[in-house]
Parts: C-alpha cells; sequence; structure tokens
C-alpha cells in the first residue's frame, strides 16, 4: 500500500507567454531569504539543484518548460527576485519568462497594476503591468499584456562567419540580451512551424560548430542560444525568428532576450531608430513588440519587450521519498 508520510511540497503557478511555458516556483524551495538572485543561483547550483530538477525535468515537467524560483527582494526598491532555469541549467535572464511572472505576481495578489522593478541574476528588469478593461477582471484588475524593460543588451560582432557541417558557410552576429545568442539570417532556409524538424537540426549544428570553432561572447562566455532571422508572415510585422535553446527545445514565443539582440543589431547596424516599434514573430506567429533607448555606452541599448502571458495552472507539485524519479529523470537528486 503506497504511504504519503514525508512528501515535499512545491506550490507552483504555471502560465504560457506567447505559447512558450513557464513554470513559477512560489514556496516550498530552499531559504533563501538575503541573497540576491546572483547569490541565489550559485547557492542553489552547488547546493540545491534538485529543486530546478525536480520542477521542470520529467515526469512533473519537459524540455520546453522553463521554471522561475520567486524571491524576497533585497532592496526597498524592488518587488521581488526571480531566477530562471531549465532542463540543462540556470539563464541570466528569460524575456518570456518575466513576462509570465508578471502575471503570475499579479495573479497571486502579490502586485497590482503599473511598475515594478524585479532583481535578476543579469540585472534589474523593469515590468509593466497594464490595467483590465474588462468589466469583470480578475487579477487586481491587471490585463494579459505586460511590457519588460530588459538589462542592457549589445552586440558584441558582426557578420561572423562559421562553417556548418552538411550546410556550408554561414554569417551571423553575437549579441547578448540577457543571454548570448547567435544570430543569423543567410541560413536559406523557411521559418514556419511545419519545418521545426529541420530548424532545429541546423541550429543544432551551428552551435556545435560555433563550439568546434572557439567562437565565443564576450570574455569566453559560451554562445547557448541559436536565433534564425527571417522575413514575417504577416505584412503588419517586421521580422519571424525561430531560436533554438540551451536544453535544445526550440522557443515557442518569438524569445524575449533574443528578441533584444536583435534590436541590439538593428540599433548597431543604425537601420532601427530609438523609441521606434519592431514587432517580431517567433516560429508560432505570436508577437512580441519591442523598442530601445539608447544605453549609457555607445554600444548599448535598453530595450522594451512587450507581449501577453495566460495563467494555465496552479498546483502542488509532490515529491515522495519512494519514488526512484523524485529528483526528475536522470538526476540522482542530492541523495
Amino acid at each position: 500500500m503506497a504511504t504519503f508520510s514525508g512528501l515535499r511540497r512545491l506550490e507552483v503557478v504555471d502560465s504560457h507567454t506567447a505559447g512558450e511555458p513557464t513554470r513559477v516556483v512560489v514556496t516550498g524551495g530552499p531559504d533563501l531569504a538575503g541573497l540576491t538572485p546572483a547569490q541565489a543561483v550559485e547557492r542553489l547550483r552547488r547546493e540545491h539543484d534538485w529543486l530546478r530538477t525536480a520542477a521542470v525535468l520529467e515526469p512533473r515537467g519537459s524540455d520546453i518548460l522553463v521554471g522561475a524560483l520567486l524571491l524576497p527582494p533585497t532592496r526597498f526598491d524592488t518587488a521581488a527576485g526571480v531566477v530562471f532555469f531549465n532542463n540543462v541549467g540556470y539563464l541570466g535572464m528569460c524575456g518570456h519568462g518575466m513576462i509570465g511572472v508578471g502575471v503570475t505576481l499579479a495573479y497571486l495578489g502579490r502586485i497590482p497594476a503599473g511598475e515594478h522593478r524585479i532583481e535578476t541574476p543579469a540585472g534589474d528588469v523593469t515590468l509593466r503591468l497594464a490595467p483590465s478593461e474588462r468589466r469583470h477582471a480578475s487579477f487586481l484588475h491587471v490585463d494579459s499584456r505586460v511590457s519588460i524593460r530588459n538589462v542592457a543588451s549589445r552586440r558584441y560582432r558582426a557578420r561572423v562567419p562559421v562553417d556548418v557541417p552538411g550546410h556550408g558557410r554561414i554569417t551571423g552576429d553575437i549579441a547578448w540580451g540577457g543571454n548570448w545568442f547567435f544570430l543569423c539570417s543567410d541560413h536559406g532556409l523557411e521559418l514556419r512551424f511545419g519545418r521545426v524538424e529541420q530548424l532545429t537540426d541546423f541550429s543544432r549544428r551551428l552551435r556545435a560548430a560555433l563550439g568546434a570553432g572557439g567562437i565565443t561572447g564576450e570574455a569566453g562566455a559560451e554562445i547557448d542560444h541559436i536565433e534564425l532571422i527571417g522575413p514575417p508572415a504577416l505584412s503588419e510585422n517586421h521580422g519571424r525568428n525561430f531560436v533554438l535553446c540551451p536544453g535544445l527545445a526550440y522557443d515557442r514565443s518569438p524569445c524575449g532576450t533574443g528578441t533584444s539582440a536583435k534590436l541590439a543589431c538593428l540599433a548597431a547596424d543604425g537601420v532601427l531608430e530609438p523609441g521606434v516599434a519592431w514587432r517580431q514573430e517567433g516560429i508560432l506567429g505570436s508577437v512580441f513588440e519591442g523598442s530601445y533607448e539608447r544605453g549609457e555606452s555607445g554600444d548599448e541599448i535598453l530595450p522594451t519587450l512587450a507581449g501577453r502571458a495566460y495563467i494555465t495552472a496552479r498546483s502542488e507539485l509532490l515529491l515522495d521519498p519512494s519514488d526512484p524519479f523524485r529528483w526528475g529523470i536522470g538526476t540522482h537528486g542530492p541523495d
């Protein structure tokens, strides 16, 4: 007979932003009070990686799921802290995830409509929740549309050549948007949902070629996101992307940090002026709207992104000590 004593419980709220899921861990994690998100990441990586694996790996999660651990704020001028993670590790920032965090905080009654600053390992992000126009609005009268002012973004290198096995030579830009990206537009592939398998295969080979060639971000940082660029499907939009994430799953949304990296490249090329909107389609056809301001240094921009997120579930994950897969398939957890 099954027994249920000694269960560890994680309270989570699930959402999706433009089709890409986010799972916010609300309670049940380790005590990280007083730590900044950058400090919390190191503590989690060293001592509590079980939280990441239990929350986002199978059998409770999947390769496409991005997790977010809510942290108490460490400063009076911030509303919360957050650490993002996925099936292979931790993220500096996550644009779609931050939009999901905004809607989740509103759903939990922790923040009203308006502007709020959130601490992340990559720096502070400002999110703005639009007031709802629905007569019977919930979530403290907050709409599903959220805009975020992301961390400072920049292009690091332009028109970098790479030889991709089985495909030939392509060129691309290396840019930072909260994560490191290689952005390529001369791949010759059609960016549509029916070609996801082909796009994933090419992006995997491109990422492997970057590693084999020693092509990195600044200070040797690994380029763990591949962003393929193409024309939009709809004339009211300006571009479309396909983004391969570090865990080798593709982003269902237009990717917030990837759109930030794209804005940095457009700014560096002088083809998009500050304050002008850029509508970025993802592979599902969902859209993020972005713009930017000039940063403090000449090569940096401050991007703002807007998108919609929707709550999909509020639940409790149960970690049974008798379950051999309680820490996630493929990991042994802290035992």
